[in-house]
């Protein structure tokens, strides 16, 4: 759709909240928090007041937990082609919304509505995938002995947490919470406060699919009050996580105590690593993408670039003149491809690192500042010339912002590659198809990419190594953390059984 298009579509959608706000949802109800508290949303856009949200507590948390744990108890028995049913009308009613989701989506975080669009389809996509995975959640092993046969059963291991960022949160949300429905648990979700718009609406299009009550809840509210008492509950038997790499910790401190199963995917420092005999014109495209993309908040962004110094010089003027053409503005305009930062804090804190750079003796070659507009914007930028060891190198940045490295031979940049503490993602440019798997099997990473950018396939396990998280998502790889497997043995009635007390 056009601009006006866009801008028209978020204006009726905006009318569609409440007057009262964002509001929780426990046991298909929408309520205030019981302590009557809330807290207003902003738009990084421009500044705007979007709506108030209610702040939850831990009572609120104890009510979404305890009817999550009833609602356990029937949801995990419903027949698989019916729970499937509902997997596949919840993606029918997403697509039907899709356009109003991303629009808001767009408001609500600040990234452009060309990549909105897309993670809405995705989210239905996920819903489908997973529902399709439904009849199979359950199946395990035979693995027969002598005198027994043994077989493994997956089983749902109950009413779960879902805490989700504020980077395409839409998506995210989809992403975990589609296979704990279909592996048969019941969900807790705690969104962002810097992003709750759009998981609202989700639970609430769920429902009208026919969801049934207490199956997803939502709370919405601040980590060290709302996300702690989530963590800490003793109802909610496994929390999965998307965000920061220190919450992530404060995560599996607070479930401690009741043993709770964590999924963590945390942050990353990504390289790209551009050896001189690649096709340089898609490693280009694939490096300018896997940065800029999604304003470069996305845990999976090729934060540094590495590029052999045969073609340094070269690479980088190339790599100046597109950095320096990206388009910055109102993300709801089609032509945008860098919005504003999530937050005033998040902005100055991406800014900071242009200083940072600089002080590092880096060489600032595009952006570093903030342009001239109402919003939380950040020019792209780029910094080249800098060494492994530079906090720019280091530490995640999470905005429009990309360092620059140069290696000389394949042990430099897998050295160069692994000098960080985190091990999400990393991508490999070369023609050379045993350096390629080489570089796959020494770079501390989850994922590898080989010639390409980040293209998900469902099925393909995604997480990192590291502080970048622990567990995978994705096909049979979610199913092993919402499910427990259990052996049955069966014995054929030959063997030997000991015996005490045959005097």
């Amino acid at each position: 759709m056009a601009y006006q298009e866009n801008k028209d579509l978020l204006a009726s959608a905006l009318k569609q909240i409440p007057s009262q706000g964002i509001v929780n949802i426990i046991d298909g109800n929408h309520q205030l928090s019981v302590s009557g508290e809330s807290f207003s949303n902003y738009s990084p856009v421009d500044n705007e007041k979007i709506c108030a949200v209610t702040k939850s507590t831990e009572a609120d948390v104890d009510l979404a937990a305890l009817a999550a744990k009833k609602a356990f108890n029937e949801w995990k028995k419903w027949p698989h082609k019916k729970r499937r049913d509902i997997m596949y009308a919840i993606a029918d009613k997403i697509e039907e919304h899709a356009d109003r989701i991303a629009v808001l989506e767009s408001y609500d975080t600040g990234q452009p509505i060309r990549f909105m669009k897309k993670a809405a389809i995705r989210g239905a996509a996920n819903f489908r995938y997973f529902g399709d995975k439904v009849i199979d959640a359950p199946n395990g092993l035979s693995t027969p002995d002598t005198h027994h046969l043994n077989f493994t059963v997956k089983q749902p291991i109950g009413p779960v947490g879902v805490i989700t960022p504020w980077n395409t949160p839409f998506m995210l949300s989809t992403w975990k919470i589609a296979p704990a429905l279909a592996s048969g648990c019941t969900v807790v979700h705690k969104p962002a406060e810097l992003s709750p718009v759009t998981a609202t609406l989700l639970c609430e299009l769920a429902h009208e699919a026919g969801l049934p009550s207490g199956v997803w809840n939502v709370v919405h509210g601040f980590g060290e009050s709302a996300g702690k008492a989530l963590t800490e509950h003793e109802a909610i038997k496994a929390i999965a996580f998307i965000g920061e790499t220190n919450t992530g910790s404060l995560i599996m401190k607070q479930g401690a105590p009741t043993l709770k199963r964590v999924h963590l995917e945390l942050g990353g420092q990504n390289p790209t690593i551009v050896f001189e005999d690649a096709d340089l014109d898609r490693a280009l495209d694939a490096a300018i993408f896997m940065k800029y993309s999604l304003n470069g908040e996305r845990c999976t962004s090729g934060s540094r670039l590495l590029l052999q110094e045969s073609i340094y010089g070269p690479f980088v003027e190339k790599l100046k003149q597109r950095v320096s053409n990206l388009i910055i503005g109102d993300p709801l305009d089609p032509a945008t491809e860098i919005g504003p930062m999530i937050h005033k804090v998040h902005q100055d804190k991406v800014l900071s690192y242009g200083e940072i750079g600089k002080h590092d003796g880096a060489t600032l070659a595009v952006g570093g500042d903030a342009p001239d507009m109402v919003g939380c914007y950040v020019n792209p930028t780029l910094f080249t010339d800098a060494h492994k060891d530079m906090r720019i190198s280091q530490e995640e940045v999470f905005g429009p912002f990309l360092t620059v490295i140069p290696f000389k031979d394949e042990a430099e940049a897998v050295e160069i590659a692994n000098s960080v503490q985190y091990g999400l993602t990393a991508y490999i440019w070369t023609k050379d198809s045993s350096r390629g798997h080489r570089m796959a099997l020494n770079v501390e990473s989850g994922m590898v990419w080989i010639n390409s950018q980040n293209v998900r396939h469902l099925p393909a396990p995604f997480g990192g190594v590291k502080n970048s998280g622990i567990g995978r998502d994705g096909g049979e790889y979610s199913f092993d953390f919402y499910m427990e497997t259990k052996n049955i043995a069966v014995a054929l009635g030959d063997h030997v059984i000991p015996k005490l007390g045959n005097s």
